[in-house]
């Protein structure tokens, strides 16, 4: 364990006695740095008048005592952080609310080509998120092929439109959901240039009741186009997760999803193998790596960015999603322990982020 890792670890001692919830999941610890024994942090305080800010500057000190040397060794600063909520949103030069001033993570899932059990991730990590006792949202930013509704059991469902106009996405296993599915007759194609595309998303982000959610997931359509270069330049992503298979072709378009990511600056959390192996069921134990083996692992490797997990194929999977019944909400089967120790990994991963890089802040990108 790394000294950073070791800190992080620490400081999910500190709890908000009120909530229950510890100071990495509150989004409290910015500028995380541990150097030549030293450790720098600053603590964000959200609510300045509660008696938890009072106390977890202490708090933080006390965890991180046995890490050093010496107790002029950690220095604190704490920050009153009094913008974020109620912020505003400005789109096409409109002023709006932005739908996401309650959302503390928004995670990017995608992939560079289609095919590769993308949306089958998306859905099953957000279930996995909300049964640990995460607020989920999901939006399924794919406008010509969604397929969230299937996967939730809720084709027919249409959300609901408040008083303010805004969008109430429909909420199932615990995941507020939202999709271009629910809004269109699924015998029919959505056969729509670009900025009618660019417009449908901007709305489904901005216009939209989610309420306080600890993770909003976006399941990304496959490729590196409009709707990728939308979502960075509407919202701040807190992070990606590129989903791949183990063969050449489809790692090869995972490098340029990872490519893309950085190109804007949003962190990459980590690559996800799916397909991995196939385990006969009459045959627990036999292993057939159908498309490759360890693909995704060395090209995390060779990127330097963590392999958050490998997800083998499950014909249950298939019937699960297809029945509208995601495989996470099957406690202990052998799926829903993968999905549920992939959502940990993103949990750990997204702190990390959160804890010693920047806040990400929507993306610019000049037209020449």
């Amino acid at each position: 364990m790394s000294e950073t890792e070791s800190a992080l670890s620490a400081l999910k001692n500190v709890l908000d006695p009120v909530t229950g919830k510890h100071v990495l999941r509150m989004d409290m610890i910015r500028d995380l740095r541990v150097e030549n024994g030293n450790i720098h942090l600053t603590v964000q305080i959200h609510d300045p008048m509660s008696s938890f800010a009072m106390t977890v500057e202490d708090a933080c000190r006390e965890v991180l005592l046995p890490l050093v040397s010496s107790p002029s060794d950690i220095r604190i600063s704490v920050d009153n952080d009094m913008i974020g909520l109620g912020d505003e949103l400005t789109v096409d030069g409109d002023t709006q609310s932005d739908g996401f001033s309650g959302a503390r993570n928004i995670i990017a899932v995608a992939s560079g080509k289609g095919g590769v059990g993308k949306s089958t991730v998306s859905v099953n990590l957000a279930v996995a998120l909300a049964r640990q006792g995460y607020s989920v949202g999901l939006v399924d930013t794919d406008i010509y092929g969604p397929s969230i509704p299937v996967m939730f059991g809720v084709e027919n469902a249409k959300p609901k439109v408040a008083e303010n106009r805004r969008i109430v996405p429909l909420e199932r296993y615990g995941v507020k959901l939202l999709s271009m599915g629910f809004l269109v007759d699924p015998e029919k194609a959505v056969v729509w240039r670009g900025p009618m595309v660019t417009s449908a998303i901007k709305q489904f982000l901005s216009d939209t009741e989610w309420g306080e959610l600890d993770f909003l997931i976006l399941d990304l359509p496959p490729g590196t186009g409009d709707i990728q270069l939308t979502i960075v330049q509407t919202v701040p992503l807190n992070g990606a997760v590129v989903v791949s298979t183990p063969q050449r072709v489809a790692l090869a378009d995972a490098r340029k999803g990872v490519a893309m990511f950085e190109q804007v600056h949003v962190p990459v959390l980590g690559l996800v193998e799916n397909m991995a192996w196939f385990e006969p069921p009459d045959m627990p134990g036999r292993r057939y790596h159908i498309f490759g083996e360890g693909g995704a692992r060395a090209l995390a490797e060779e990127l330097n960015v963590p392999l958050l997990g490998e997800l083998p194929i499950d014909e249950g999977v298939r019937r699960n999603c297809d029945d509208g019944t995601p495989a996470a909400t099957f406690e202990g089967t052998t799926a829903a322990t993968a999905f549920d120790a992939l959502a940990q990994r993103v949990t750990e991963e997204t702190w990390r982020r959160n804890a010693t890089r920047p806040a990400t802040q929507k993306v610019e990108i000049l037209r020449r």
